[in-house]
């Protein structure tokens, strides 16, 4: 299960930005306007290598009229968290409410790494004399809005992650079988389904948004293949989130995205596909799960019911057309058999067994298919292709100037390995490692023969002029 971190200071000092360089995304909102984060954000972030979950907030104790609200989502977020970072402001100097946040994360006995942020253009030994008053040992310096000190950052967080053995640990991810999770918004059906998936009332089942509370592990065989069924709580949207138990439901719902190899989501037929459906698709896909979209309650539709859901569902996950979608009712079992089987293909699809030779050749084929554009005059080169994990399916490519290929051609690479692989409802993982130049950094050493050759045109060249 992978770690938590969150980001927690005042309003206005860049933790948002923070979050989008940290992500790599323009999921959080940025404005110069303090209290403009209002709900906890998530995202996935790699941290020298290490992925982990990153949690922006709202700030702590500001001056706002919804400062109440908007530090209680933070203290959420510090209970969720293995680590915290604590940002503060290099420009503004030291304010009573990061006093108050420094003396609430103290009282907390939670690790945190101070962070001080827009130190570019200011006297750093100014900054440092600044902040010596809280007795930090070694504070970071960093300018989220120009990238800079972000590498440092992340390598901090990658030690302190290391030291701590995160609390989401439980040692759920230790039991054996294939891990499916089913996840979806509150009130679609979700544990109706793992009933009938187990044959029996297992489940807690009612009539009202939010019964499940926890993500429940339940392991059992089937056809003598062992899986570990996952039942997670809705996840809906934060600003509709209110409950404190109710938040830790969304967290656990997250991670059992994580150490899923396969998701399954959850939609109602009567409602179809909503943003926030297309929102856990995304997760689930960045997590690596294979995912599976199961459309609920379609015996309840009529035959022009069922034909405009259709034409809806299939116009709002045109951008995911890998993923298999299946018709079921998990109160009366329709269509739950079909769902299983499809578990297993995009499972055993997920394994990914292929050889060197095979991923080189098909390499080659779709290069000659469509090669890529060249940078500054050169060609990009695309060598050799090797298998580099599974779960999701991992694709290793070595070659030259490979920084330089354009994310549109990354993605015809991924479709086109999936659709010659037959991968079916897999996330395919692109890691490009380029050539090193051996000639970089080295100057050619004239001989002595060519050096006279030099002498003579430059003294020619005097000469004519």
């Amino acid at each position: 299960m992978i770690p938590t971190v969150a980001l927690v200071g005042r309003p206005n000092v860049g933790k948002s930005t923070l979050f989008n360089k940290l992500t790599k995304s323009r999921d959080a909102l940025v404005a110069d306007v303090p209290g403009l984060t209002r709900d906890r954000r998530y995202g996935r972030c790699d941290l020298a290598g290490a992925d982990a979950m990153l949690i922006d907030t709202g700030g702590l104790f500001g001056d706002h009229a919804l400062a109440d609200e908007l530090t209680q989502q933070t203290q959420v977020a510090v209970q969720e968290a293995d680590v915290v970072v604590l940002l503060l402001d290099g420009r503004a100097g030291i304010t009573p409410a990061d006093e108050d946040i420094v003396r609430y994360l103290r009282r907390q006995n939670i690790p945190f790494v101070p962070v001080i942020n827009k130190v570019d253009g200011v006297n750093l030994d100014l900054v440092e004399a600044e902040f010596s008053r809280f007795g930090f040992a070694d504070p970071l310096h960093i300018s989220a809005s120009h990238s800079r000190g972000l590498r440092s950052l992340a390598e901090k967080l990658c030690t302190e992650l290391e030291r701590i053995k995160p609390s989401g640990d439980d040692g759920l991810a230790d039991i054996r079988g294939v891990r499916v999770a089913i996840v979806g918004r509150p009130n679609v059906g979700k544990s109706t389904l793992v009933n009938r998936l187990l044959g029996e009332e297992r489940q807690v089942v009612f009539d009202m948004p939010g019964t499940t509370k926890d993500a429940i592990d339940i392991p059992f065989s089937r056809n003598d293949s062992h899986y570990v069924l996952i039942d997670t709580a809705g996840v809906r949207r934060k600003g509709k989130v209110a409950e404190i138990t109710e938040k830790f439901s969304v967290v656990k719902a997250l991670q059992a995205m994580d150490r899923a190899e396969v998701a399954i989501l959850v939609v109602d037929a009567n409602e179809g596909v909503v943003d926030q459906d297309l929102h856990v698709l995304q997760y689930a896909a960045q997590a690596g799960a294979a995912l599976l979209v199961a459309v609920n309650k379609w015996d309840g539709l009529d035959a022009d019911q069922r034909e405009r859901v259709k034409l809806s569902i299939d116009r709002k996950l045109s951008f995911l057309p890998w993923v298999p979608l299946r018709h079921i009712s998990a109160l009366h079992g329709t269509g739950v058999g079909h769902l299983w089987d499809m578990v297993d293909e995009v499972y055993a699809a997920g394994e990914f067994a292929v050889t060197t030779s095979l991923l080189s050749r098909l390499l080659d084929r779709l290069v000659a298919n469509h090669p890529p554009p060249s940078v500054r005059g050169r060609q990009i080169k695309l060598k050799v292709a090797t298998r580099g994990g599974h779960h999701p399916p991992r694709i290793v490519i070595h070659g030259n100037q490979l920084e330089a290929l354009p994310a549109s051609y990354t993605r015809y690479l991924e479709n086109g390995f999936r659709e010659a692989l037959n991968l079916i409802g897999n996330p395919v993982k692109l890691e490009l490692r380029a050539s090193d130049n051996p000639f970089a950094g080295r100057r050619n050493k004239l001989s002595d023969r060519q050096q006279n050759r030099r002498r003579r045109m430059i003294r020619h060249r005097k000469k004519n002029s």
